[in-house]
């Protein structure tokens, strides 16, 4: 291993708070040259310029370290997409000290993992972790993994429940791949609801695996980096729903909508209108800048169910265009209805 680079890959469900724990070790890097690919459901590239904005970046010659594919997800396109993207990184090896690979919400660690056998990357580069986020507020309100009594209720009335939700597995397979689990956004929750959902995750995982806290992704990279667990060397470790499968298949339903708007938007007029359209349609996860009247500054907005939270990340450049676009990630999106929202009024 010595001589590789190693790579962690930070996983977990859709609004849990990956980009935020991502952008936390950029800005907290303790002098480590970080490259960072991320791999986002949608075409909008949200995340990767959100990551670019904290302006504290690793640069090669092009002046980017910041890796995006959004041409699916990476665990179903890693040999089209991730591959070329490692073989240039690998050739920069010597000015990298270490690789973050943030998926999206809705792939499947595993699969990434065994690409770091292949010939092409494996005598250069090792999996140092996989670290699952969660969201302790969703979790706790059942709305990826379940209400834990409501589960357990169900499960014990119907002997013949064999069958769980594509999201369920997903999250299943995200923690069961972890060598970290990162209970985020601890601060929504009370004591014992907290308890409930660190009982269900523990319950989820295959093995002792550390659970640490955190209410903004604000955790020490020591804890999150070098935890040398070659991770590609023991995948028999870390089951999968998935493992007896040549291909596994998303739930075809799960798509994305975008927007791009010429538009200003009132922060709290917007989270309104946003909100409404929550309860309308099934929406997972809403994300997205906004142009705000007389503010400066860009504002970015997102949301997870009903919960939204917003920060201005940096000001607008003069050579660009102010702009208001939003990704929207749900099942059996109306897109006519959420442009409706904002086209019509």
């Amino acid at each position: 291993m010595a001589g590789k680079i190693p790579v962690t890959v930070i996983t977990g469900f859709l609004g849990s708070g990956k980009t935020t724990l991502v952008r936390h070790l950029l800005q907290n890097n303790q002098g480590r040259r970080i490259a960072v690919l991320v791999n986002e459901f949608g075409e909008l590239g949200i995340d990767g310029e959100l990551l670019q904005s904290c302006q504290i970046c690793l640069e090669d010659e092009s002046g980017d370290n910041i890796y995006e594919l959004t041409n699916g997800c990476l665990c179903c396109t890693v040999q089209e997409e991730f591959l070329p993207t490692m073989q240039q990184l690998i050739k920069r090896r010597d000015s990298i000290d270490c690789i973050l690979i943030e998926t999206s919400g809705l792939a499947l660690p595993k699969p990434l993992v065994k690409a770091f056998r292949w010939q092409e990357i494996r005598n250069a580069a090792t999996v140092d972790s996989v670290i699952t986020v969660v969201d302790s507020e969703a979790v706790a309100a059942g709305t990826f993994a379940g209400d834990v009594e409501a589960v357990e209720a169900q499960r014990q009335a119907d002997e013949s429940l064999e069958h769980e939700t594509p999201l369920q597995e997903l999250f299943e397979d995200q923690l069961a791949c972890a060598d970290l689990v990162v209970l985020n956004k601890t601060d929504l929750v009370d004591e014992e609801t907290l308890g409930e959902v660190k009982n269900l995750v523990k319950q989820e995982l295959p093995r002792v695996v550390k659970i640490v806290e955190s209410h903004q992704s604000q955790i020490d990279s020591s804890i999150l980096l070098g935890l040398q667990a070659a991770v590609e060397d023991n995948l028999d470790q870390r089951p999968s729903h998935h493992d007896t499968e040549e291909e596994h298949e998303h739930d075809d339903e799960i798509t994305s909508h975008h927007l791009i708007l010429d538009q200003s938007f009132d922060p709290q007029k917007l989270k309104q209108r946003l909100q409404n359209l929550v309860q309308q349609q099934e929406i997972f996860r809403v994300k997205g800048f906004v142009s705000v009247p007389n503010k400066p500054m860009r504002l970015v907005m997102q949301g997870v169910g009903n919960r939204f939270e917003q920060f201005y990340d940096r000001p607008w450049k003069p050579e660009e265009t102010r702009q208001t676009r939003l990704v929207f990630i749900g099942k059996d999106l109306k897109s006519s209805d959420i442009e409706s929202q904002f086209i019509n009024n």
